[in-house]
């Protein structure tokens, strides 16, 4: 059986699209380069049993050669079944299981087989599929039907191979935490899932994978604090307050279930904590039309300022999404839940979220501090990353909409001059501009601004508006135009816009993060780009959710802008330092503009890409000068 390491390699090399090096596949297990040349022996050696072998290329590095793909499979598969327990039972387990069976198959298979195999229904397997699909079209990889026979996976090899590498290498499996004088028995977890899906099947209750999840192991563990004598503790007025809700009827249900199958007793305040977990999880329409009506003040009130918060630090424009506003209130009342009686809740998806989503990520972090400051808790990581994907969806949504930027004209000269600025704006911008009317300065306040992007506006004003307000001549001249395109044109900036040959610093000597963060910080101090507040800010962003995203890259940033401009600083190391539990070798510091209109997507993107990208990583932390870092780079964007 391959170890850790050699899996680690493996893994490395099926999705590398070009030769990597011993050196970096050593920072990854962080061992030598000795040892990683044996290891790849060894592993070469193994390989060869099975059609395939790992190449080495004189002064590139070693790549993965596949000779015979039905034998590399059958190996796959065997690493697959050593890995896979039981019959999945959540659909997230069954869609894995489902895609591991779809790509390790060398021939075609049918879905009545696979429903046999997983003990479900036709529906639900055909349910299941429209996930399998979507997962399917991320790789450009398609189901070849063929009648009488079934179906089977087609696309190009490399594409599959990606594939493979993130559902049998990296599956994302439930891992049970680690408790303190806790053994998590198998068996036991089985029976009490069983009892948690019977009785919220028979109360029509839905929990996602994740909550289900969640409860189970919270049973478990309150399964062992009981057996040893340990017991929790709520006020008793906390504990009428739950009893009075449906959902302790189903805990009891649930709680004397456990209590009949392994022979103990359930007291009452930890039966109130098995509510806890199923609060908030009523099934609720899909209708936004009165969602400050079916939403507790508080709540709503919370969510509110979160997102003014998100608004006043990144202007994201999302703040009046009614589906953002409906999606975090159903989110953060079962939250809050979980906050006041101190439940920790683990999210699986932590990583691939603040990967893929990194401006999502930190306006949670925005997000979440300010649910903080309202509610006197501390909110972690976890619970960020599910405020991440809310937001992340408002800002796909926002994206979407097509329609012209929207404005309104306000003038104090008279109906005449404000008529001249809305015909001279018409005649401009055409199309790429709806100016909804004029108005005079008094009656601005009456005015629905929720669907406008800007003012524009003759004279001064002082006060805030939940949009920004362009200030401009009451005779429009060039300058005013140019000034109101710079709202209108969305222009992504070229990458040079953000990388600064005074602010890269590659080959470093240092060894710990925070040697890093101070020479970097000292540096743009020196530039007078940042003030004291600046490295703080970093740190306070790092103890919400290190930015270190595996593969040797971390990205760190202030939790809200701080800077002037939009760039980033760049520090190349070395050796690898720890950050957080990663090894990482290129920091990439982002400093964001305070106040700014620019859509920084790309370069998201394109970190996000490099982050994928191990030979990219590999090829920036060897360069040597500016000039080499920035063709790498724009190599890069240009595919």
């Amino acid at each position: 059986m391959l170890n850790t390491r050699f899996m680690t390699i493996l893994k490395e090399l099926m999705t590398a699209e070009e030769p990597l090096t011993a050196s970096y596949l050593a920072k990854l297990n962080q061992v030598t380069a000795r040892t990683t040349r044996e290891d790849i022996k060894r592993l070469s050696s193994f390989l060869s049993e099975h059609g395939a072998e790992i190449k080495s290329t004189m002064g590139k590095g070693y790549e993965l050669k596949i000779h015979e793909d039905a034998p590399f499979r059958k190996m796959l598969q065997s690493i697959s079944n050593k890995s896979t327990v039981a019959i999945p039972k959540t659909p997230e387990e069954r869609i894995h299981y489902i895609m591991r069976r779809l790509l390790l198959s060398e021939d075609y298979m049918k879905m009545e087989d696979l429903a046999d195999e997983l003990y479900i229904s036709k529906s639900t397997i055909q349910n299941d599929f429209k996930t399998v699909k979507n997962i399917l079209k991320e790789y450009n990889l398609s189901l070849q039907s063929k009648p009488n026979y079934g179906m089977k996976l087609v696309g190009s090899e490399l594409k599959m191979r990606f594939c493979m590498a993130e559902y049998i290498f990296d599956r994302k499996k439930i891992h049970l935490q680690n408790f303190s004088n806790t053994t998590i028995d198998k068996k036991e977890m089985d029976m009490i899932q069983q009892i948690i899906l019977k009785q919220i099947k028979k109360h029509k209750i839905l929990l996602s994978d994740i909550a289900l999840n969640n409860l189970l192991i919270h049973i478990e563990i309150a399964f062992k604090r009981i057996k040893s004598g340990h017991y929790v503790t709520l006020y008793k007025t906390d504990v009428q307050s739950i009893k009075q809700q449906r959902e302790y009827v189903v805990a009891t249900e649930i709680a004397r279930e456990v209590e009949k199958t392994f022979h103990i007793q359930f007291p009452t305040i930890e039966v109130a904590y098995i509510a806890i977990h199923l609060m908030g999880t009523k099934v609720v329409t899909n209708t936004t039309e009165n969602v400050k009506e079916m939403i507790d003040d508080e709540i709503y009130d919370i969510v509110r300022f979160a997102l003014d918060q998100i608004e006043n630090e990144l202007q994201l424009g999302i703040r009046f999404d009614q589906e953002l506003i409906f999606g975090l209130s159903l989110h953060l009342k079962p939250a809050i839940n979980r906050y006041k009686f101190g439940m920790n809740i683990r999210n699986p998806m932590l990583s691939d979220i603040k990967k893929n989503y990194p401006l999502a990520f930190s306006a949670a972090v925005i997000a979440g501090s300010a649910i903080g400051e309202l509610t006197g808790t501390e909110i972690d990581e976890n619970e960020i990353g599910y405020l991440a994907l809310h937001i992340g969806a408002a800002i796909e949504r926002k994206k979407m909409q097509s329609g012209p930027k929207r404005c309104i004209v306000v003038c104090a000269s008279g109906f005449g001059t404000a008529q001249l600025i809305y015909y001279k704006l018409k005649a401009y911008f055409g199309n790429n501009l709806e100016v909804v009317g004029t108005t005079e300065y008094y009656n601005l306040h009456d005015m629905n601004l929720r669907d406008l992007d800007f003012i524009v506006s003759s004279i001064p004003i002082e006060e805030s508006f939940s949009i920004p307000v362009i200030e401009v001549n009451a005779v429009l001249g060039e300058q005013d135009l140019k000034k109101i395109e710079t709202f209108i044109v969305e222009k992504n900036q070229p990458l040079q816009h953000y990388f600064y040959r005074e602010f890269m610093f590659l080959r470093q000597n240092f060894s710990t993060k925070e040697e890093v963060l101070q020479f970097l910080n000292d540096e743009l101090m020196k530039k007078g780009l940042v003030d004291e507040t600046f490295l703080e800010s970093v740190y306070e962003r790092e103890n919400v959710a290190p930015t270190s995203f595996g593969n040797l890259v971390a990205i760190p940033h202030p939790i809200t802008p701080k800077t002037e401009k939009t760039f980033m600083a760049v520090c190349t190391l070395e050796k690898p330092i720890e950050w957080s539990g990663k090894p990482v070798q290129l920091v990439c510091m982002l400093c964001v503009k305070k106040n700014s209109q620019e859509d920084l997507q790309e370069m998201y993107n394109l970190m996000i890409h490099i982050i994928d990208h191990s030979e990219i990583v590999d090829k920036l932390i060897k360069a040597k000068s500016y000039e080499t870092f920035m063709k790498i780079l724009l190599e890069k964007e240009l595919r």
